[in-house]
């Protein structure tokens, strides 16, 4: 699956019109974010009915101020429009797998 590169010019639409959307946001300077890429990669894969994007927060930054963005990486599940999981740091695979089907299910506990 293609992740989304998600601007200020389509951020809110995709989030809008989308049931699950999973949003990393990262930089080009941070280490963590270049290896938690693989892995954020490798999971959308799996899930072909949830939309992964990707906000860089150098260049979005009025998307990372709105959404009050202060350490990266930053996780952020959105379902249907809402705001449902937010998470800074790395994640595991296995975590991130269930951070998805938790959402999913709508059994996430942050």
């Amino acid at each position: 699956m293609a992740l989304y590169r998600l601007t200020n010019d389509n951020f809110r639409d995709v989030i809008k019109n989308n049931d699950i959307v999973i949003v990393d946001f990262w930089a080009e300077w941070c280490r963590t974010c270049s290896s938690f890429k693989p892995i954020y990669m490798q999971i959308s894969d799996n899930y072909p009915d949830v939309v992964f994007g990707k906000v860089n927060t150098q260049i979005e930054q009025d998307i990372s101020i709105e959404f009050r963005i202060q350490s990266i990486p930053t996780l952020i599940a959105f379902r249907n429009g809402d705001e449902v999981y937010r998470k800074a740091g790395a994640i595991p695979s296995q975590h991130l797998e269930e951070i998805i089907d938790g959402v999913k299910n709508r059994s996430l506990a942050s």
